[in-house]
């Protein structure tokens, strides 16, 4: 004889004196009666010789007949050696990523600066990715599924500026990149990035050099430098010890600017820029860029008032001189930006080593932070390297230091050795 089923009945399960306990209907469903006399449908079962309880919902929110259906069902799966908890968590884990991949590209781009904003040197940053995503990228792609952005999508928003505007086109497709990789990771989407650059997205636009060359910051003849390097040391404020620093260091602008004191080696006369402040691709710095420090910018240093620990401090409590402050400085002496820029006295360093001197060329490319080959760069961190740069930076500082005397057609050659 089978089991008995539907044993209960809709009067029989909506009493409000029923004890605390198990009440059962048949085919492992039973109403459940708490202590605090609340009722609730259960599905009881074995699976793997193990008993189990699967809750089928409150008694206020499923009818007698739809816990019916439910249990039914569960049994099947028993039946089929299945367990019907573990199948329900299975089966809300894939409803809920195919919710997940239903996000939208915008709201990706948003998760994205979220989980890198702390990572980012300043709050401009953000600000600058939220704002060309907002006017290029939105528009286009904003509301759509981050799953369904597709190669006709990217080029919908790049044609249309990559002439124009191709530095800010190439900013907008590097970002569109990330979040889309994110949203790989994350298991959004999957399939190639449509805004990949290479083998992908240069098979149908130009080239970025081709349509924008480069255009190198306009940088002093060095045969000028010397008259420019007394003006500068007449001008008594920090940006001009900052500008001296980063001349005669030979240093980008954001290394001086976010240099610390205790980068400095005073007893060995060096300066260590760390690696993670260093311009290039991220991972692509394998070491710290250190700078023999001449007679000259070792003198600079100790003129220097220290604040916050900055090399050279800012107007702002606890920061450093702000990233205008130098070419600010060089507009009050006279120089337009067509004509010199602070960026463009690496420059000026540079044609001074291949015009005036013998040093190597690979010792000047690593004298700028440049990168070289790893055979190159283990070739010249040889015991004499940091020597013969060291000479190199006290030669190029005396130079600075020649003004009256130095002119282009009588500068003696400075010493290799």
């Amino acid at each position: 004889m089978g089991r008995v089923a539907n044993k209960l009945s809709v009067n029989f399960a909506k009493k409000t004196d029923l004890e605390p306990g198990l009440y059962g209907d048949g085919n492992g469903l039973y109403l459940q009666v708490s202590k605090s006399l609340t009722k609730a449908w259960v599905f009881r079962f074995m699976i793997a010789g193990v008993a189990r309880k699967m809750g089928l919902g409150d008694y206020d929110r499923v009818s007698l007949a739809d816990a019916r259906k439910k249990a039914a069902a569960a049994h099947l799966l028993v039946v089929d050696g299945i367990d019907p908890i573990a199948e329900r968590e299975a089966r809300k884990a894939a409803q809920a990523a195919e919710k997940a991949k239903a996000l939208t590209f915008k709201e990706c781009a948003e998760g994205y600066i979220a989980a890198h904003r702390s990572g980012w040197k300043n709050a401009k940053h953000a600000a600058q990715w939220t704002s060309t995503l907002e006017t290029y990228a939105y528009p286009v792609i904003g509301n759509l599924p981050v799953q369904m952005v597709e190669t006709a999508h990217i080029t919908k928003i790049l044609q249309p500026i990559w002439t124009e505007k191709t530095e800010t086109a190439n900013r907008v497709r590097g970002r569109i990149e990330k979040v889309l990789d994110r949203a790989k990771v994350l298991e959004l989407r999957t399939g190639e990035n449509p805004a990949r650059w290479r083998g992908h997205l240069d098979q149908v636009l130009p080239a970025k050099s081709q349509v924008a060359p480069v255009e190198h910051h306009p940088a002093l003849p060095y045969a000028e430098i010397p008259d420019f390097m007394a003006k500068l040391r007449a001008r008594d404020s920090v940006s001009a010890r900052a500008l001296e620093f980063t001349i005669l260091t030979a240093a980008r602008t954001g290394d001086t600017i976010g240099g610390k004191a205790g980068e400095i080696d005073k007893t060995a006369k060096l300066w260590t820029v760390p690696k993670e402040r260093l311009k290039g691709k991220r991972g692509t710095r394998k070491r710290d860029h250190v700078v023999p420090l001449s007679k000259q910018a070792m003198a600079v240093l100790e003129a220097t008032p220290r604040e916050g620990g900055f090399l050279f401090p800012g107007a702002e409590e606890g920061e450093g001189l702000s990233n205008a402050a130098m070419s600010e400085l060089l507009k009050g002496m006279g120089y337009k930006p067509d004509y010199a820029t602070v960026h463009g006295f690496r420059s000026s360093f540079r044609d001074w080593c291949g015009d005036m001197t013998s040093y190597p060329n690979e010792m000047a490319e690593i004298a700028l932070s440049h990168t070289v080959s790893d055979k190159v760069e283990a070739a010249y961190r040889r015991s004499n390297m940091l020597e013969r740069r060291r000479r190199l930076m006290q030669d190029w500082a005396n130079y600075c230091a020649s003004a009256g005397r130095a002119k282009t057609g009588n500068v003696v050659a400075m010493r290799a050795s």
